[in-house]
């Protein structure tokens, strides 16, 4: 082994896996290695290291170094076989891990690929290098996919496997709407515009609040383009998912109004001590603030990072009033301290539970064991209230599953009487085509002895015929021979007189 073939061999490694040439210098050392021990034994002190100019490798032997001739037995026949299987071992994890950093760096990025085949409900996606897995979790809630189609994805993670790399890919997660947004409009990609939060629920519905470094530039209708040409090929992308773009503001007072869109808001009162924000609406745009299944408010919620609770005016009089007089009856809070308390978004037992002895101190001017014993207090009784709760829900659940039990019933009835009557109308329609039938029958037979007597009938005028032919006949002979006998007897007559 000579340093030129060594050298050209470390530069196509490198130029066709992508792998340092550093790395393929230590693979080929950690062969020759291998190679050596197998020649000289596991007692001797082996080192071996190759000029990265060079590309001659020596071998150090209980710290002399060997001769070149030496180094030729040592990699024989045997020992060469080895050295390979090192190599080949040491390239195949130099080119693992040089794929699992390529791909790492590119968590939360944009890739597209052809989709190979599928494996139970994931999507095998060929990505050149590495085949990628899009599991069925990570698809868009409704999305239908087929062998050959080309989808884009962000990776989501990435993992080693053994001698593989694994790269999972996600069409779910919010990420994928932030990179096709700065695919699809070049301010976003260029930093002019900024998308300073979003939220999606994926296959449903998603916000994105942006803002603008450049006052002369609208961010929202930049974002949705001319006639919603922007946005369009991001709504395509996503098989149709809504998205609402807002207007980022780093005022709560003005950027909740405009995460609840698209309905209307009346007012808005910020909880600082709870991360609360109580948002007042007319009674028409309740049900639209809150949304289908309260999406609108959890997006908006997840949006500007506050937990959001809709409320009409009459609801909130009615529940600060109940929470007075709930505090108020809890030892060692006055009426005032209720009235404050709830100023500050306290409405249950479970938000007085969570709060701060320091803050409850500050706001009531409490000592630290008359705040122990009131966060005690509402602790046990926060308790109390959730398991007569999970009472209620439970009951609410028994008499629902009798309920169904009871449709089921009804519905059983109704089938086993729907059949009894198609039974009975089955078996009347038999008795009436076997009645129908009779009557044909015996139509039948009537024609036949109809036919029959005057069958008969015909005969006897037949045979009175020939009768009264035959007595004709009859008669007509005795005539004749009546005559015949008067000629007879005319002529014997005759035949006396003239022999007298």
């Amino acid at each position: 082994m000579n340093g030129s073939e060594v050298l050209r061999v470390v530069d196509a490694i490198h130029r066709d896996k992508n792998i340092d040439k550093e790395i393929v210098f230590e693979g080929i050392e950690q062969a020759i290695l291998s190679a050596a021990r197998k020649h000289y034994g596991e007692d001797y002190e082996l080192e071996v290291k190759v000029d990265r100019t060079h590309g001659e490798p020596t071998i150090t032997c209980n710290g002399s170094e060997l001769p070149p001739d030496d180094l030729g037995d040592i990699l024989g026949r045997v020992s060469a076989q080895t050295a390979k299987q090192v190599m080949i071992q040491k390239i195949r994890e130099a080119e693992r891990d040089s794929l699992y950093d390529e791909f790492d760096a590119l968590k939360g990025e944009l890739v597209s690929g052809p989709i190979v085949r599928f494996e139970g409900g994931a999507a095998i996606v060929s990505l050149g290098k590495v085949e990628a897995v899009l599991p069925r979790s990570e698809q868009i809630p409704g999305e239908q996919h087929r062998t050959n189609e080309r989808v884009r994805a962000v990776v989501l993670e990435v993992r080693k496997a053994g001698s593989r790399v694994k790269v999972i890919l996600s069409r779910s997660h919010p990420e994928l709407v932030l990179r096709l947004f700065e695919t699809e409009i070049p301010e976003v990609a260029e930093r002019v515009i900024e998308i300073r939060s979003l939220a999606r629920e994926a296959g449903y519905r998603s916000k994105v609040a942006v803002s603008c470094i450049d006052t002369k530039i609208d961010p929202v209708g930049a974002c949705v383009g001319v006639r919603g040409s922007r946005i369009r090929n991001i709504v395509d992308e996503l098989s149709g998912e809504r998205i609402d773009i807002v207007r980022w503001n780093d005022s709560l007072q003005v950027l909740v109004p405009n995460a609840m869109q698209p309905a209307e808001v009346e007012d808005v009162i910020l909880c600082p001590m709870l991360g609360r924000v109580i948002v007042l609406v007319r009674d028409d745009q309740l049900s639209l603030a809150i949304g289908k299944r309260g999406q609108n408010v959890r997006l908006a919620s997840k949006l500007v990072g506050w937990d959001i609770e809709v409320m009409t005016q009459a609801e909130l009089d009615e529940q600060l009033e109940k929470s007075v007089m709930a505090f108020s009856a809890v030892p060692g809070i006055e009426d005032e301290l209720a009235e404050a308390l709830v100023s500050q978004g306290f409405f249950s037992f479970y938000d007085l539970s969570v709060i701060e002895p320091d803050e409850l101190a500050e706001l009531g001017g409490l000592t630290q064991e008359q705040c122990d014993e009131i966060v005690d207090f509402a602790d046990k009784e926060s308790e109390r209230l959730e398991a007569l709760e999970s009472e209620r829900k439970a009951e609410e659940a028994r008499l629902r599953a009798i309920e169904r039990e009871q449709q089921e019933i009804v519905e059983v009835n109704a089938g086993s009487r729907a059949g009894l009557e198609t039974a009975v109308e089955e078996s009347a329609s038999a008795d009436i085509a076997e009645d129908a039938a009779a009557d044909e029958t015996e139509a039948d037979s009537a024609e036949a002895v109809d036919e029959a007597g005057g069958e008969e009938a015909a005969a006897d005028a037949g045979e009175e015929a020939g009768n009264k032919a035959t007595g004709e006949t009859d008669d007509e002979r005795s005539v004749d021979a009546v005559e015949e006998s008067g000629e007879v007897a005319a002529a014997e007559s005759a035949s006396t007189e003239s022999e007298s």
